[in-house]
């Protein structure tokens, strides 16, 4: 007899269907001269709690006003509103939300919580990575250097 938590073939022959883990969660905190930047990724759940904790205590240390660029949320629960609304309350300068899906501003208004927050529909700001290299559908590609003739 199976249970709901056995794994394997249900009956002999058939075959399992593994889970989708769906995307693996991230949180980054990057430091720049007059801005603080904290990317999220993936899945904004519980189990990136402590992630949250940290990004939001070396945001609050830094000082510095605070961008949070959603771009690649794919889903979000009450763990990241709660990130969000902690962040807002303790920092003295309104913290920005960048280029959030529409799950993601959804959440922010259903909650509330876009009160608290500036929702930057469109980040026109130039992308801080744009000279780097980046890696593309022939491997890595880099910026072509200036004409010099020495």
């Amino acid at each position: 007899m199976r249970d709901g938590n056995s794994s394997g073939p249900r009956k002999p022959g058939e075959a399992t269907v593994p889970s989708d883990p769906g995307e693996p969660a991230s949180v980054h905190v990057i430091l720049d001269e007059d801005r603080t930047r904290i990317v999220l990724s993936g899945e904004v759940d519980a189990d990136l709690a402590a992630d949250l904790a940290e990004a939001t205590s070396d945001a609050e240390v830094a000082g510095r006003p605070i961008d949070i660029d959603a771009a690649h949320v794919t889903f979000m629960d009450s763990s990241g509103i709660a990130f969000l609304a902690r962040l807002a309350s303790r920092v003295p300068q309104p913290v920005r939300v960048l280029r959030a899906p529409e799950s993601v501003r959804f959440l922010l208004e259903v909650t509330r919580i876009r009160e608290l927050l500036e929702v930057v529909e469109d980040d026109t700001e130039p992308a801080a990575d744009a000279a780097l290299p980046h890696i593309g559908p022939h491997g890595r590609e880099r910026p072509e250097p200036p004409d010099t003739v020495a």
